[in-house]
């Protein structure tokens, strides 16, 4: 059994996808950071100091903060956006690998490919 988890845990995508988890989540706090900080005031700024996250509704003893939701739909909006720009950003510099096709012996016409293998088939029949 232990063998097996060595085998499964230690795998290369498992581990690239840890390295992965880590990675992206130190990304989000950095992303959301520039929402939160630098981002989201700006917006506030251009939209005349509108901050949603200060509307509520009172209902009986309940206090209900929808611009909290209101809010943070706004800030998914943002760092997916950024996200998305992040990788678009990523993508540009990756470079394809070109796939060479492989080199064989190279034949003119469906003639000689027909005399070559009629010429193989004849040296796999004669006897030895």
């Amino acid at each position: 059994m232990w063998n097996d988890f060595k085998a499964f845990a230690f795998k290369g995508n498992v581990l690239e996808l840890a390295i992965a988890v880590v990675i992206g989540a130190a990304f989000g706090k950095i992303v959301s950071s520039l929402v939160e900080n630098i981002i989201t005031p700006i917006i506030g700024l251009i939209m005349g100091g509108v901050d949603f996250s200060g509307l509520a509704i009172s209902v009986g003893d309940a206090n209900v903060k929808y611009g909290v939701f209101i809010q943070s739909i706004i800030d998914f909006v943002i760092v997916a956006f950024a996200i998305f720009m992040f990788v678009r950003l990523l993508g540009r510099f990756k470079r394809k690998e070109e796939v060479k096709p492989e080199e064989g012996p190279t034949i003119d016409s469906k003639e000689e490919l027909l005399i070559e293998i009629r010429d193989l088939l004849k040296q796999q029949n004669t006897p030895r």
